[in-house]
């Protein structure tokens, strides 16, 4: 790796941090793509809204128009019922007013074709006169249930009672019925008339819905009296526990909900209402799958164009991204190469230490340093003894492999990373230690020359037998004005006084009150 060069009180400007282009071009993507699931969701959702919307708008005014219908109905008969029943308590209903009463009833079921007949009953359930011309005959209707009410309550108010089959035609029909009471209010008999089924059956299908809609007529405490589609098995049947009843109604007599029937199972959005003259409550109802249509088309496209244009959209982002990887590669070789020129030009190739020119550089930069700080800066230079008779007896290439065994023991002993070693030409070589004073560059260089014995490298061109290293060191407090030629001459000639002090020592060159001395290490 390349020796780099560290100044800690040097703060260049703060660079911002470079995001990865591949990393951007991901994220980009992928907030492109969710932009459009997003924005697709929203118009989706407020079509969907909307169409609800509509709907609900929709089953408000065909309830509302159920209610004013139904209430109509009832209130006719109403009217005629409680004329009659006037009537009938005035005068009586005694054999000399039936054929007129006969008459009357008649007339008033042809005047409103919602009404199956009328008849009146004695206070024993027995028909009396009927609006057919035949009067029927059997047990009477003692067992029915308004019968039972009228006979119960002293209420002249008009009772409207479960679904019923007539006894004279067979019909299904809705009986709306009054009591009659003599002068005395004891009971007398009850006036019934007969409501057909088939007359809300008609209404019901004057009014468009889809396949699996539903519209329904039932008394208060949920009582079915007429529904469309019409499915006999279900008249009279009880929706009390049905969700409008449970639900819906105790909180409001008018409204809108979507939930599953109880009935067939299919989820409906349902309009209700309850009547404020009668015991009724009318519900009209579309299936969600019929009001949702448009809407499933709509989504459907929408959605196959979004997932077009997102397939387009990754196609294209990852012919980018394979692009980008390209081009990151690219520039990943470019660097390295960069850095081994980088290394190729600071650095010695047989040794691995750092060259002149990095010396060099790393000299201006800790200068500049020492100067700032007040700190002392050390050099060591060396050379390896006798090595000219190294390479006259052993050769050139093993003379290379003493270098870089001698570089190997340099670096072994620099320790810190402002540390530099350097191989400054030829057997000569050099250490840079900032922060340093005299007798710390005295301590490393002793551990160097002992590093270098230790390899017990043979040389017997050497008084010694094994190849030693002659050092020098100098150190001194940068003031800004000196010279980087004189430092190094300094420490070459404490090495040049080693050399010629015998060799295999370190030597140091003081610099006091202006005098330079020199001291010795021998091993």
């Amino acid at each position: 790796m390349p020796t780099r060069l560290h100044d800690s009180h040097h703060t260049p400007g703060v660079a911002l941090k470079r995001i990865p282009l591949r990393k951007a071009a991901v994220l980009f993507i992928a907030t492109v793509c969710l932009c459009l699931c997003g924005l697709l969701y929203l118009q989706l959702e407020q079509s969907r809204r909307h169409d609800l919307s509509l709907a609900q708008v929709a089953s408000s005014n065909l309830t509302r128009a159920m209610a004013q219908q139904a209430e109509d109905t009832f209130m006719k008969a109403d009217l005629v019922l409680s004329s009659l029943v006037d009537w009938i308590q005035l005068d009586g209903f005694g054999p000399e007013q039936r054929p007129l009463l006969q008459k009357t009833f008649a007339r008033r079921v042809l005047a409103l074709k919602q009404l199956h007949g009328i008849l009146l009953f004695d206070q024993k359930g027995q028909w009396v006169i009927s609006s057919f011309e035949d009067l029927p005959r059997g047990a009477g209707v003692a067992d029915r249930d308004y019968f039972k009410f009228h006979q119960q309550n002293v209420t002249s108010l008009v009772h409207i009672g479960p679904a019923i089959r007539s006894r004279e035609s067979g019909e299904w029909i809705i009986p709306i019925s009054k009591r009659i009471n003599d002068k005395n209010g004891h009971f007398q008999g009850v006036l019934m008339a007969g409501i057909k089924m088939s007359y809300f059956d008609q209404f019901f299908k004057s009014f468009s819905l889809d396949d699996k809609g539903s519209m329904f007529l039932t008394l208060t405490d949920g009582t079915l009296l007429a529904r469309r589609p019409f499915v006999e098995a279900q008249i009279g049947t009880s929706l009390a526990q049905g969700d409008i009843f449970q639900k819906f109604l105790p909180l409001s007599t008018a409204g809108h909900a979507t939930f599953t029937s109880m009935i067939d199972g299919v989820e409906r959005l349902y309009g209700y209402r309850q009547l404020e003259t009668y015991p009724l409550v009318v519900s009209a109802a579309s299936s969600l799958d019929a009001i949702l249509a448009g809407w499933y088309d709509t989504a459907f496209r929408s959605s196959l164009i979004v997932a077009l244009v997102l397939l387009g959209v990754g196609l294209f982002g990852w012919v980018f991204i394979q692009q980008v990887r390209v081009g990151e590669r690219v520039e990943a070789d470019l660097r390295r190469a960069q850095e081994a020129l980088e290394l190729i030009a600071t650095h010695d190739s047989l040794t691995g230490l750092a060259n002149r020119r990095l010396f060099e550089r790393a000299l201006d930069v800790e200068f500049g340093r020492g100067a700032r700080q007040a700190s002392p800066l050390s050099l060591i230079m060396l050379d390896i003894d006798y090595f000219k008779r190294y390479n006259d007896t052993y050769g050139h290439v093993v003379g290379d492999h003493c270098l870089a065994e001698v570089a190997r023991a340099l670096k072994s002993c620099c320790h810190r990373k402002a540390d530099l070693a350097v191989r400054y030409g030829g057997e000569e070589f050099a250490v840079l230690l900032p922060d340093t004073d005299i007798h710390g560059a005295m301590t490393i260089a002793e551990q160097i020359r002992r590093s270098v014995i230790d390899k017990n490298i043979s040389h017997t061109g050497s008084p010694h037998g094994y190849v030693t290293i002659s050092l020098g060191c100098y150190s001194f407090v940068p003031s800004g004005r000196d010279s980087m030629d004189v430092f190094i001459e300094r420490a070459d000639a404490a090495l040049y006084r080693a050399k010629h002090s015998g060799r295999n020592c370190t030597a140091t060159l003081l610099r006091e009150v202006g005098v330079e001395t020199l001291m010795r290490s021998d091993r």
